[in-house]
């Protein structure tokens, strides 16, 4: 007795639990290896020419045979590049992949809807498609081929139907189990990024430290003598010593953000003399700040820190608003279901931040295009602002600029108090 009559001579429960239990014992660790072995494996129990797991690729709109069985046929359809078939140029296969419905046929060759490459190119005549779900979503189809006309049943049918869900729950275990393997690089890594970066930034602050003092030991020596030239190029160098001193705090506060070391002082501080302090320091001749307010706004928290968000917002307005143009920075007061809030309002009349930084702004190493610095401010402006129990959001749009929020809780112990002294 040949394989085939043999084949043909086991009743369809008795070849179904027995594909599906050699289905299960696959190790769906890679979607790509687990799928090939399922072609392989229904292909000898169909006793088919080719089994193909088709799946969609979102990108180029097309099915792509992601698992084929190594057999003739599967492998010439590789060669002649039937492997891949744009959704634009239909086709039984589509047509599955579209409408859910099940095709069947014992004679491709008849059917004008069955592309060319594979009656032609490949020689197929039985043909059976079935739709492929992972996890309740439509992602693809189950295809079986012979190049001899009538070898499949309506049981082979029914078998290939019921097979593809279990199919199904193998892509989704494989997909599952590849996510959990990149989530766990991708957090060794950034464990070993903190790791250097806080190292790094130890060790460049250590060496600033009596860099600092010859600066200021040299500009004090040019001021005596009188060194117009020399007075010039010690404040530049402080300038670019402030810079690099700002680059290095802001490389520790977020390793002790994200290793959730950071430390804050609370107290009660009244936020109006805060941001109009953060806005003298940050006056230039280059723009109009404005600051305007209708009420005394206080709140309980760090004012250290809630000075380096503002100091780091307003910083950032200046450097993308226009030559010339205002920044404006609104206080005011917003009744919420959770109580009452400050709100803090940064705008300026840049260019607006386009939509694609704009989703991951807040994210570690986040720079713009044209930014100069890391990507770290406004990670750590919105972790400072999460800490104490508010958020930081960000409105952008071409034509109208750009506004920063800062909203933080107001005590109810405060909403009746005294402001104190910043």
């Amino acid at each position: 007795m040949t394989d085939q009559t043999a084949h043909h001579h086991i009743p369809a429960e008795s070849k179904l639990l027995l594909t599906l239990q050699r289905l299960l014992e696959i190790q769906g660790t890679e979607v790509k290896a687990a799928l090939d072995e399922a072609s392989q494996l229904l292909a000898q129990a169909l006793n088919a020419d080719k089994v193909d797991i088709f799946l969609y690729e979102e990108s180029s709109a097309t099915l792509v045979a992601v698992g084929t069985s190594q057999t003739p046929m599967g492998i010439l359809q590789h060669k002649i590049g039937m492997d891949r078939l744009p959704v634009a140029n239909g086709g039984r296969t589509v047509e599955v992949f579209e409408s859910g419905q099940a095709y069947h046929t014992d004679h491709a060759d008849q059917d004008p809807q069955v592309l060319r490459g594979m009656k032609e190119g490949l020689g197929i005549r039985s043909m059976i498609v079935v739709s492929l779900d992972v996890d309740t979503q439509r992602r693809g189809v189950l295809s079986a081929c012979t190049a001899q006309p009538e070898s499949f049943s309506a049981a082979d049918s029914h078998f290939l139907e019921s097979v593809s869900r279990w199919i199904g729950v193998i892509i989704h275990r494989a997909e599952l189990v590849e996510q959990m393997r990149r989530d766990a690089a991708e957090r060794a890594q950034q464990t070993v990024a903190n790791e250097l970066i806080t190292v790094l930034a130890h060790d460049l602050r250590n060496y600033l430290a009596p860099l600092r003092g010859r600066l200021d030991l040299l500009l004090g020596r040019a001021r005596r003598d009188n060194r117009t030239i020399d007075i010039r190029d010690a404040q530049l160098a402080l300038t670019s010593f402030e810079r690099l001193h700002q680059l290095i705090k802001n490389m520790l506060d977020s390793a002790r953000l994200e290793q959730g070391l950071f430390t804050f002082e609370p107290r009660s501080f009244n936020l109006n003399e805060l941001a109009e302090k953060t806005v003298a320091m940050l006056r230039t001749p280059d723009h109009t700040l404005q600051i305007s307010s209708l009420e005394e706004l206080c709140i309980d928290g760090d004012p250290n820190n809630i000075q380096q968000v503002l100091e780091n917002l307003i910083s950032n307005a200046l450097k993308h608003a226009p030559r010339g143009s205002t920044v404006s920075i609104r206080l005011e007061r917003e009744t919420r279901d959770t109580g009452q809030w400050s709100l803090v309002k940064i705008h300026d009349q840049g260019p607006g931040i386009p939509a694609e930084i704009r989703e991951r702004i807040f994210q570690r190493f986040a720079a713009g295009p044209n930014s100069s610095g890391l990507g770290l401010g406004l990670y750590i402006a919105q972790g400072i602002v999460s800490a104490h129990g508010g958020a930081l959001t960000v409105d952008s749009d071409p034509a109208t600029g750009t506004t920063f929020t800062v909203a933080l809780p107001i005590s109810p112990s405060l909403l009746d108090s005294a402001p104190s002294d910043a």
